[in-house]
């Protein structure tokens, strides 16, 4: 599927299974920090939308101003942090790495690089909207 032409009525018609779609006020910022700190990829960039790309799953993210009619929209928050109860697990990435390139891309590690007894190396890491993603790999 080609990311950058498919039509939306397309690419909706073919997502499948679990959808995660991250509700932020700049797609193209928050699209930028995922690539820079977990090293993903990202496609159909703007301020209003993008489509993230890890190991053939997607994410999607919408503009706050793209939900200004959905009851979402009400709920959330005037300031950081976002997202709270919410953790994305990016499985297969460097949770060294993604630490150590947080901070600089605006992010906050919130849970340093550890192993876990459920056979992981995790680092939980806040994006500056305050969204948590983890960064894990199998031990």
């Amino acid at each position: 599927m080609d990311f950058e032409t498919i039509s939306p009525s397309d690419l909706g018609g073919a997502l499948r299974g679990v959808g995660v779609n991250i509700l932020t006020r700049d797609a193209a910022r928050l699209a930028a920090f995922a690539v820079e700190v977990f090293a993903i990829r990202a496609h159909r960039v703007s301020t209003d939308f993008a489509l993230l790309e890890h190991d053939g799953m997607l994410i999607q993210l919408h503009a706050d101003v793209t939900f200004a009619a959905h009851p979402l929209h009400a709920l959330l928050p005037e300031s950081a942090p976002r997202g709270a109860g919410v953790q994305i697990y990016l499985f297969g990435i460097d949770p060294d790495a993604a630490a150590e390139r947080a901070e600089a891309a605006g992010g906050m590690v919130i849970e340093p690089p550890a192993d876990k007894p459920h056979g992981l190396r995790e680092a939980t890491i806040l994006a500056p909207e305050g969204q948590a993603f983890t960064a894990a790999q199998r031990l």
